[in-house]
């Protein structure tokens, strides 16, 4: 798998005796004819040289934010360059500054200034993996789309045995062939998308509507998971008060009709991921003037709204692959798994809006996956941006099998 020449990655070593295992990724990565560029933090100077690591990189080792050698600005300079920023081994200091948003140092300001995939590779001792501190600094780079591979479980050289063992060279390695084999075969299918999020308001008279508590951070997640992988795509969005990544293209409407117009209005493409929640119901006569308290209101008729998904699953346009959501309160499996055959989709993605702790509001989700002819897969609760993640997944593996097979 030749996919890692002149592919550029940018090393962040932080101090750890694990420091080590970096020169043989170092040695690894060459082999592949990848181009390397090196942070070495402070800390991690009491573990290697910048000698060491130069002379197996062959590229530049940066330790100073101040470094005034040349007329650039490295921080900008590095972030931009790289395709790839790996940080091995990342400290619970380096995770703890990149949490919270401190850039005191040049690898911490090249993180935060990085317009690229970020992976931390962590080590430490078990406890300090453990400690609930940790915990919620991993859980706010999950959330804020970061990577993470490892850490591995083993004997340490503190002596102690557990979870904190940076991960070795080989599976650093994996990752990051598979990292970008997934991403430059995506690219070779040009493949486009679109994806619809949020709330949709059908208005009653100029000041009321129906709607509903969709947050659109779902739908949000998934598109800029999938811009990532470089894939074209449009988010379709109604109403939300989330501000919008300008890496991919946002079209914003009101009402389901006109989410309707703009899907159609993209039309062909290969995905399409159906998040939004439309109202199921519109007014029959919508007022031009506010309804007064006076008048009967009791006399408001309502009738079916549009179904995107069923248009899409029907159309002679229908996508390669469409996945449709399922907000329910009840009977959950039953109706997704008629919603599935019904609105004829490849994956219907079920949550559970019931629950206040995940949801329509919430920053975290529970999904269940259906798909036809396949055993139905939960994924337990977690935050968007992870969830978003195991659906581009899905549509990861759909377009590399079939690619596969045809070649």
């Amino acid at each position: 798998m030749d996919n890692l020449k002149n592919k550029k990655i940018l090393l962040i070593i932080s101090g750890g005796i694990s420091a080590y295992k970096t020169l043989d990724l170092i040695r690894l990565l060459k082999k592949d004819n990848v181009e390397i560029k090196t942070i070495l933090t402070k800390s991690g100077k009491e573990f290697l040289t910048p000698l060491s690591i130069s002379t197996l990189s062959g590229g530049n080792v940066y330790e100073d934010l101040f470094d005034q050698s040349n007329n650039k600005i490295d921080h900008i300079e590095l972030s931009r360059w790289a395709d790839l920023v790996v940080a091995a081994p990342a400290t619970a200091n380096l995770i703890s500054k990149v949490a919270n948003g401190a850039a005191d140092d040049l690898a911490s300001t090249v993180i935060l200034a990085s317009d690229k995939d970020i992976t931390f590779v962590p080590a430490m001792n078990v406890r300090m993996w453990e400690n609930n501190a940790t915990k919620n600094n991993i859980n706010t780079l999950l959330k804020n789309g970061y990577l993470f591979q490892g850490p591995d479980t083993g004997d340490m050289a503190c002596g102690e045995y557990g979870k904190g063992k940076m991960s070795t060279p080989d599976d650093i390695h994996n990752f990051i062939k598979d990292y970008f084999y997934k991403r430059d075969m995506l690219k070779k299918l040009k493949l486009k998308a679109l994806v619809t999020s949020g709330s949709t308001r059908e208005y009653i008279d100029p000041v009321r509507f129906i709607s509903n508590e969709s947050s659109g951070k779902q739908g949000y997640f998934i598109a800029d998971e999938l811009n990532k992988l470089g894939i074209e795509t449009t988010l379709i969005s109604g109403n939300t008060k989330l501000n919008y990544s300008t890496n991919f293209a946002v079209k914003e409407i009101v009402s389901g009709k006109e989410m309707l117009e703009e899907v159609k209005n993209k039309l062909p493409v290969d995905i399409a991921i159906c998040a939004a929640a439309v109202s199921d119901f519109v007014p029959v006569f919508p007022s031009d003037k506010k309804i007064k308290k006076e008048e009967e209101t009791n006399n408001i008729q309502i009738k079916k709204n549009v179904d995107i998904l069923q248009y899409l699953g029907s159309s002679n346009q229908r996508p390669k692959l469409l996945i449709g959501f399922a907000a329910e309160t009840n009977n959950l499996k039953e109706n997704a798994k008629k919603k599935l055959i019904e609105k004829n989709c490849d994956y219907i993605i079920a949550n559970d809006i019931s629950r206040k702790d995940i949801g329509f509001s919430s920053d975290f989700n529970e999904i269940t996956i259906f798909a036809k002819d396949k055993p139905e897969e939960k994924v337990t609760k977690n935050s968007k941006r992870l969830i978003a993640r195991k659906i581009t997944e899905k549509v990861i593996n759909h377009f590399l099998i079939n690619e596969q097979n045809i070649n």
